[in-house]
């Protein structure tokens, strides 16, 4: 049998056929469920943004979801026919790059690329991290507390901080400000600090899956580090979400960086599975 591809309008219809093969493995899917549940809470889908299922044999094999500016995200892949079949339902979109399993990323980039006349550059490659039981951090002076109204400067310059060391300063000024307002609304994505008499971390919880949550934007200014803020912040929060009724928290690291990935294995998280990134240069 052929793989063919789906193309849906809503995130809804997308998760309707796509939910069980994401849900069968929930931590390898997590960005995938995330993404697409946040904007399936809000009830709508970004205009020009793609989601996409390849099916064989009337079963769903892997999706694409892309959300610009952002890198085109890939499932697992179940059937390798599966690439091209998704490079070409996407053929007309203008994506600027993949997040994809290591093992599929080159292959999809170069099927995207050749007949886009772009050129497919490596990025940095992650590993997908997941937590069940919260080990004890070591004690550090502090505490964790939402964000406030009034950290809003401090966390614009600290997201300019991450944005420029963790995404090469992909986001710019006012992403990064709207993001931070975001973290401050209520309704937004929850944002933490730790403090020890002022802030001295941050991280937020964000893109819930069916059973989980991502911990993503954990920062500690230069000054601060190697006291065990990050650390401390992250499993307080983890443990917060567990203590919810939620089964996982997520979290993604650079594997360039041994430091986080041994931090984070320190207070639980146990690795899943390496994710690699290409930007699409147009020619």
């Amino acid at each position: 049998m052929p793989v063919d591809t789906v193309r849906f309008e809503t995130a809804e219809a997308f998760l309707d056929a796509t939910g069980p093969f994401l849900e069968a493995r929930e931590p390898e899917h997590m960005l995938t469920l995330g993404v697409v549940g946040s904007h399936q809470a809000t009830g709508s889908w970004p205009a020009g943004s793609a989601l996409v299922a390849a099916v064989a044999d009337d079963q769903v094999v892997a999706t694409a979801v892309w959300t610009p500016p952002w890198n085109v995200i890939l499932s697992e892949i179940d059937d390798d026919r599966a690439i091209d079949a998704l490079a070409g339902a996407l053929a007309a979109d203008a994506l600027g790059g993949v997040h994809a399993p290591a093992e599929h990323a080159d292959a999809f980039a170069r099927a995207w690329c050749l007949p886009a006349g772009a050129t497919p550059v490596p990025g940095m490659g992650q590993r997908i991290y997941a937590l069940e039981t919260v080990l004890p951090a070591r004690a550090v002076p502090g505490r964790m507390r939402h964000v406030r109204p009034g950290d809003r400067p401090i966390l614009v310059d600290w997201m300019l901080g991450f944005d420029e060391e963790a995404m090469g300063g992909e986001a710019g000024r006012l992403d990064i400000e709207g993001f931070v307002d975001a973290l401050i609304d209520p309704g937004g994505p929850a944002g933490f600090v730790w403090e020890d008499g002022a802030p001295v971390s941050m991280c937020r919880a964000t893109g819930a899956t069916p059973h989980g949550i991502r911990i993503s934007a954990v920062y500690t200014p230069p000054g601060m580090r190697r006291r065990g803020y990050a650390s401390a912040l992250v499993a307080a929060v983890s443990q917060a979400e567990l203590d919810r009724g939620r089964r996982w928290c997520f979290l993604f690291t650079d594997l360039s960086n041994p430091t986080s990935n041994h931090i984070y294995q320190a207070i639980g998280y146990r690795p899943v599975r390496d994710i690699a990134m290409f930007r699409f240069d147009p020619a």
